[in-house]
């Protein structure tokens, strides 16, 4: 979702709706408070934030599941589908599903591990356990059903899902935009947070910082819990976008910081779009925007995740901007790592 402005520091408004978002606040802890979370029976890492929408929760997810499978385990995606109208639990499969079934993150998912998606977080995971192996012989095929990347046992990684009571979470995770922070720290629809600061915290076994933390929020941590750092960068065999003419669209959650990242490369803004988060592109308004970069002698360009919701005949007139997480301290994430059950 796009966040409106208001939510980015203190103001009337968001006092006024401060007795609404302390009501969601409640409702959420009494859901957990009354919730069984189930083991499903395999290690299960959970990538989520306290913030809605934008701060990178899927690229992470990305590089923990790389990460694991640097070091021997088999990794199996769970996701909701945002913006896709199945429901679950299935497996996903690129070639035959497309974002208006299982959204965009299941499809970036699933190009690196087998990915299932369910709005049952807990049938998902049972659904994955039944098919995944819990020590996959070393001469497995990579494609074999319940591996991913990786020899070993098999692990979860739920991309979102932290304020799902549904599952238990062996590791959890929350990823904080560095340059957005907590916004004005109220709870929806006052301000961006999910849920009370103090009560998140309190459940999460790390925090990831992505990018430059311009707002303080190691600070705002509480004592003794990790601190990941981490940036966005170019993925290998990016383009280089250095000194060209774009024109840059984004229907993400924050897509001015898709914009910031083509400057940073040194990319000239000829022109930028913002579209809805998980906006289902139509043909007429892409080969509108190609007509228009034409005009404006631009490149267009957009994100990864955007790409898979392109119309398929006019996405190849489209340049793709792929990035991936860079971990600052990747010692630090293995430690966490090592802790995992039936894992290191």
């Amino acid at each position: 979702m796009r966040a409106p402005d208001f939510w980015s520091e203190p103001g009337a408004l968001a006092r006024l709706l401060a007795p609404f978002g302390a009501a969601v606040d409640l409702a959420g802890g009494l859901r957990r408070a009354l919730s069984r979370p189930v083991a499903c029976g395999l290690p299960v890492v959970c990538v989520g934030n306290l913030v809605a929408g934008g701060a990178g929760k899927t690229p992470v997810a990305r590089a923990l599941a790389r990460r694991l499978a640097a070091n021997g385990a088999s990794v199996l995606f769970l996701t909701r589908g945002y913006g896709g109208r199945a429901t679950g639990p299935l497996r996903v499969d690129p070639a035959r599903h497309c974002a208006l079934e299982v959204g965009d993150e299941a499809l970036l998912l699933a190009a690196d591990a087998p990915t299932w998606l369910a709005r049952d977080r807990a049938a998902g995971a049972r659904a994955i356990a039944r098919d995944a192996p819990r020590d996959a012989p070393r001469d497995a095929p990579r494609d074999a059903p319940g591996e991913g990347p990786g020899e070993g046992p098999g692990v979860i990684v739920m991309d979102d899902g932290f304020q799902n009571p549904s599952i238990e979470k062996d590791l959890a995770l929350l990823v904080i935009d560095g340059g957005y922070g907590l916004g004005n720290e109220k709870v929806m629809p006052a301000g961006p947070l999910r849920e009370a600061l103090a009560r998140g915290l309190a459940r999460a076994d790390a925090v990831v910082i992505l990018g430059e933390d311009r707002k303080d929020i190691a600070r705002r941590m509480g004592a003794g819990l990790p601190i990941l750092e981490a940036d966005l960068v170019p993925s290998p065999g990016a383009p280089d976008l250095a000194g060209r003419k774009v024109l840059a669209f984004a229907g993400i959650g924050r897509p001015e910081k898709f914009f910031a990242t083509l400057a940073g490369l040194g990319a000239e803004l000829a022109e930028t779009r913002s579209f809805p988060d998980h906006h289902a592109y139509r043909p007429a308004e892409i080969e509108a925007l190609v007509e228009h970069a034409r005009a404006l002698g631009a490149l267009p360009v957009t994100t990864e995740k955007d790409r898979v919701r392109l119309p398929a005949d006019l996405a190849k007139h489209v340049e793709v901007l792929p990035v991936e997480v860079a971990w600052r301290d990747p010692k630090a994430l293995d430690r966490l790592l090592a802790g995992l059950p039936s894992h290191g």
